[in-house]
């Protein structure tokens, strides 16, 4: 909850962040309804619960409707090892890494085989598993949709990295041609054969990078890959979803009746921000009635950039609070009414994105872009939340704050402030 508009307040956004749920150990196999399921609801990932590479659109019929403040439980699929350019079926194409058949999801299996539901056109198509929309009752256009971090849960012990021409920091674009400030050697992954004359996207170079987790000391999980010379690479896991959003587009406004799940927009959706794990909170702005809330791309890992087109990309079970707040509430940032707007225990965290209508009027994947938005909506935050001098703030910002990339391969590209909580001491007390 806000300090009550005083310059340099020091009380957080909200009443009371979540407390941290277990990310590990993990805890074997958590196929559709085993397991643990901590929240009040559960939706499982089924055929019928889910969209293939688009997102649910104002008006869709929710798989779920559910009071405002009670929680529920998501189990969210990886698209890493079901699609087309990886031969559409999870069991071989795990198989090929030794991973056995009791060890790969029977959602998994069953939205790969559901030719019925999921006709697609691999190179159209956006590639994630989105599960819902979740209905929240009296949430309503104008509202926020305020998303608590419960837990996140591992549902097998690997997951997948992928590089696909085209896309990425270092792609190949359209037509063969090289982006500015690289050569065609330095495209990645290295450009040997197209395949796209084929019409078989087994055959179009891309690179997917299979990654076990192992459990270390004290339950810590760990992505290992190998570091040449016989070494290995190990790394921290801190799960979170890619992609969490509600319903932001109109079906008749759109040439298609949803829309792709790739940019992010207003209304969320492939924000693909790091900080989202356990004990954040993620502020939407609502635009349909019951906000239609939806997951999707769960990351087992990413690095900010997400330099290679995904993450350490890995099924999981998140366990969300989601609380309808209506306007002028003091509860909830004054932004994200307009703006998605993330915080964690230790940080306010103010998002840009370079085409927050999610690139429906033309590719719009400047950097520049979201950076400048992520710095106003920072200023925002602190003039009318906080109640900084304009100036002041823009001063601090400069002198302390921190702007990170968010993603660069999602057309629409992402940048967030990073707002230490710390650095505002309230002088009154």
């Amino acid at each position: 909850m806000l300090g009550g508009g005083v310059a340099h307040a020091a009380a957080p956004v909200s009443a009371a962040m979540p407390q941290a749920a277990p990310t590990g150990p993990l805890g074997g196999i958590l196929q559709p309804g085993k397991g643990p399921i901590l929240g009040k609801h559960y939706v499982p990932a089924r055929p019928d619960e889910v969209r293939w590479g688009y997102v649910p659109a104002v008006g869709s019929e929710p798989v779920l409707r559910m009071r405002s403040g009670e929680t529920v439980t998501i189990d969210a699929v990886s698209h890493e090892g079901i699609l087309e350019d990886q031969g559409r079926d999870p069991v071989e194409y795990f198989a090929s890494h030794g991973v056995s058949r009791d060890k790969v999801l029977d959602d998994v299996v069953a939205i790969a085989a559901d030719y019925s539901r999921t006709t697609r056109n691999f190179d159209v198509d956006g590639p994630h598993v989105v599960t819902g929309p979740v209905h929240v009752d009296g949430a309503e256009p104008g509202d926020v949709l305020e998303v608590q971090m419960l837990s996140m849960l591992p549902r097998v012990p690997y997951g997948v990295v992928s590089s696909r021409h085209g896309k990425g920091a270092l792609p190949r674009l359209p037509g063969g041609a090289v982006p500015a400030g690289i050569t065609m050697d330095e495209i990645m992954p290295p450009v040997e054969t197209d395949g796209r004359d084929t019409g078989d996207p087994t055959h179009y170079g891309n690179v997917s990078t299979f990654t076990p987790v192992r459990s270390q000391a004290k339950g810590t999980l760990t992505g290992v890959l190998p570091a040449g010379r016989s070494g290995e690479v190990v790394f921290p896991l801190d799960p979170f979803m890619g992609m969490m959003g509600v319903a932001f587009a109109s079906a008749d406004a759109l040439t298609a009746p949803e829309l792709n799940s790739i940019p992010p927009t207003l209304g969320g959706g492939n924000i693909d921000i790091n900080l989202l794990g356990v004990g954040s909170r993620f502020y939407l702005p609502v635009f349909a009635e019951g906000a239609l809330f939806y997951i999707g791309d769960p990351h087992m890992a990413m690095g900010n950039g997400e330099v290679a087109l995904t993450a350490m990309e890995g099924s999981l079970r998140g366990t969300f609070r989601l609380t309808v707040h209506k306007p002028g509430s003091p509860d909830v940032p004054s932004v994200s009414y307009t703006y998605p707007f993330v915080e964690t225990p230790q940080a306010w965290v103010p998002v840009g994105l370079s085409d927050p209508d999610g690139s429906q009027n033309g590719q719009v994947n400047d950097l520049d872009i979201a950076m400048r938005r992520a710095v106003v909506n920072a200023l925002d935050f602190l003039e009318h939340d906080l109640g900084m001098d304009r100036a002041v703030a823009y001063a601090y910002l400069s002198a302390a704050a921190n702007f990170e990339i968010s993603q660069v391969v999602d057309r629409t590209v992402g940048v967030h402030g990073v707002i230490q909580k710390a650095h505002f001491i309230d002088l009154d007390s």
